[in-house]
């Protein structure tokens, strides 16, 4: 029943009234006495009449059983509800005018009719929240944008069903700005760990975006714009950058009017791995790794924005001076909709190592440690479903939006997948395979390591989001597909099926950038373990080789890659094994790759309907910050999709399950013994390699 899981008693009172209609619909066909006694006392019944008004019956009848199954249709449930008011209307006239009918009669027939307009009218009430929503957008659309290596667009339908999608890749759609999978490295020349993207080339996309989404999308019904970007990167806005944001001329392009706007022309990103001295700098300042990671959610990683700040201050004192305001990507887009700078979202402001995890606010102690006056340059913070603004008059006139539209708050790329996944129950599991891989779960109950992130839920401002991310991941696994499968994920796949789970002991560690988790420099350590007989870790002993056979390489990558993540989620306090896996990005559409996932955390695997969940879930965001800037408070994200999200464009399918025979539970178990041996040997790694002190 489609509305049964929000009102059942509605569902069986209208199962009951349409059970007491069809009796008298047999009653009016062939016996007339008994409407004559319960209806019309007080005139001559002949069978025509009978049959009449059996036939009228039998059709309201069948509207009451329709919508018992199918509360949410909504002309269908106000046909149900109008059969009651003509109904009620029809018996009143025929007491008071025509005189057919008695006191008792009324009040039998009276009586259904009465309670039945009551209990829908009631019931329209309940659930009037998910109505308004629906009435508002069955006209209208809302739009999104996620940006990584490239800028997607996501247009979903009242429905939450995906009507447009499109998107700029940055190599090749721009290659003016010369980029290499989205971003720069070390320009300069002079520091390899260096990573950058222009954010004028993000401006460019999202004209050019815009442009080619125009021929399938009338603006002029978008109700709401958000989205996602890459986390931690920054943007250095120069003084007096908010006029140049306010008085966008709409007969020319973004890029060439903001180019004077920026402080500096490069914005330093996720993948940049050359703030390790600023990450202790900071670390220290505030009494420790852990110390920072229980005040603002995690360590400070080479990543984190705070430590990229303050390596901006030490090394580009006059670009630091000269900056106004201090955006993350999501935040400079946000700034570029609204004609003005936007505030950083809680949720992706997280990552900046500058907040405090429980307050959500700013915190004093960890803005002195990164650089000075770096309060006003940050700004103020805002919940990930607040409003941001109205589009700018640039976007109302050059692609004709509503000035009306609303800007929800833009959040990072990770936060939005949470919420495309409807991630709701602290057992399930996501794992993101993009260009990061990330693993992530909610709790209520957020406990801070060295290992992982703790941000706030952008969906559920009680629960928290517990992340996991990994710098290797779609890339490397095409590195080893381009070395060792001849550049063809159906021969990386035919390798992966021909060999053996747990690969004969065979454990690769693959890292073609500095990784995160475990912190280690780029290089590749290949090992072999011997098996243990009597399944003791203390027996298992590894040896060091250089090399394996291309079948090998592929299932070593994979299964290596899982097999970190399970043992980290597990030190993270994240539930292993979950109740279940909802796997996202684009790796998630290889059944193969999915079906190893399966064995080695020991629960089946589930895939969205779209692999682009972040796309979905900032487009769900901005259909969820509407709804709560109607209300004027925080409303649950539910209210959008309960009991009709398999009718989405979120909907989840069981992609690989899980077995439960002894050859499984035998294989799960060997792959528990495997992933100590090898985060046993990521630690002798750590300590002989290791980035963090």
């Amino acid at each position: 029943m489609a509305g049964g899981g929000r009102m059942p008693l509605l569902g069986w009172w209208l199962m009951l009234v349409g059970s007491l209609r069809l009796a008298s619909v047999w009653f009016g066909f062939f016996n007339i006495w008994a409407l004559r006694v319960a209806v019309f006392s007080q005139t001559d019944m002949t069978e025509i009449h009978g049959r009449t008004f059996g036939v009228w019956t039998l059709l309201t009848c069948t509207l009451c059983f329709l919508c018992a199954f199918n509360l949410e249709n909504r002309p269908l449930y106000l046909a149900t509800f109008l059969s009651f008011i003509y109904a009620l209307g029809h018996f009143l006239t025929e007491y008071l005018i025509y005189h057919t009918m008695a006191v008792a009669n009324l009040s039998t027939v009276g009586f259904f009719a009465v309670l039945s307009c009551n209990t829908q009218m009631t019931c329209l009430k309940l659930i009037g929240l998910h109505k308004e929503v629906e009435n508002y957008f069955v006209s209208c659309t809302n739009l999104t944008m996620v940006m990584h290596r490239s800028l997607k667009a996501t247009v979903l339908d009242a429905g939450l069903t995906a009507v447009a999608h499109d998107a700029v890749h940055f190599d090749s759609d721009l290659p003016h700005y010369a980029t290499h999978g989205g971003v720069l490295r070390d320009p300069s020349g002079g520091d390899p760990g260096r990573v950058v993207s222009p954010p004028l080339m993000w401006a460019e996309a999202l004209d050019l975006l815009l442009a080619r989404l125009a021929p399938r999308v009338d603006y002029a019904r978008v109700a709401a714009v958000s989205g996602g970007a890459q986390q931690h990167g920054s943007v250095y806005w120069k003084r007096g950058a908010a006029a140049v944001l306010a008085s966008l001329d709409p007969a020319r392009g973004l890029a060439p009017q903001l180019a004077a706007a920026l402080a500096t022309t490069e914005s330093p990103v996720w993948m940049d791995s050359s703030t390790a001295a600023q990450c202790r700098e900071v670390e220290a300042a505030v009494g420790g790794a852990l110390e920072l990671a229980r005040m603002t959610g995690c360590r400070a990683h080479e990543r984190c924005t705070g430590p990229q700040i303050r390596k901006m201050y030490q090394a580009r004192r006059r670009v630091y001076d000269d900056t106004e305001r201090i955006s993350l990507v999501s935040s400079f887009m946000a700034s570029l909709l609204v004609g003005g700078y936007a505030c950083i979202d809680e949720t992706d402001g997280a990552g900046m190592n500058l907040m405090d995890i429980t307050t959500r606010e700013l915190r004093r102690d960890a803005l002195e440690a990164t650089a000075p006056d770096l309060e006003d340059k940050i700004g103020k913070l805002a919940p990930a479903h607040a409003v941001a603004g109205t589009l700018s008059p640039y976007f109302v006139q050059r692609f004709q939006f509503s000035s009306n539209c609303l800007v929800v708050q833009w959040s990072g790329d990770n936060p939005n997948s949470l919420a495309g996944l409807t991630l709701s129950d602290p057992g399930d599991l996501a794992i993101s395979l993009g260009t990061s891989d990330t693993v992530f779960g909610i709790t209520d109950l957020p406990e801070p390591s060295l290992d992982g992130n703790i941000l706030p839920n952008p969906v559920g401002p009680k629960t928290y989001m517990v992340m996991l991310c990994y710098k290797n991941g779609s890339l490397t696994r095409e590195d080893v597909r381009n070395r060792y499968a001849d550049g063809s994920w159906d021969v990386f796949n035919k390798h992966l099926e021909n060999t053996a789970p747990l690969n004969g002991g065979k454990l690769g560690y693959y890292y073609n950038e500095p990784e995160i988790l475990p912190p280690l420099p780029v290089g590749f350590h290949r090992y072999v373990v011997s098996s243990s007989a009597s399944g003791s870790l203390d027996e298992m002993v590894e040896h060091q080789i250089n090399q394996f056979d291309p079948p090998s390489e592929v299932r070593a990558i994979i299964e290596g890659q899982f097999l970190s993540m399970r043992g980290q989620a597990e030190r993270c306090g994240l539930p292993v094994p979950p109740k279940r896996i909802i796997a996202t990005g684009g790796a998630s559409s290889n059944q193969i790759i999915l079906k190893t996932m399966a064995s080695i955390f020991g629960c089946s695997v589930y895939t969205v309907q779209r692999p682009d969940s972040a796309s979905l879930g900032a487009a769900l965001r901005a259909a969820h910050g509407w709804i709560c800037n109607q209300k004027g408070k925080f409303v649950p994200v539910s209210c959008l999709h309960s009991d009709r999200l398999n009718r989405t464009s979120l909907s989840i399918k069981l992609a690989a399950p899980f077995g439960d025979s002894e050859e499984d539970i035998d294989l799960l178990n060997n792959y528990t013994l495997l992933m100590k041996k090898r985060l046993e040997i990521e630690q002798k790694l750590v300590e002989k390699f290791g980035r963090h002190s």
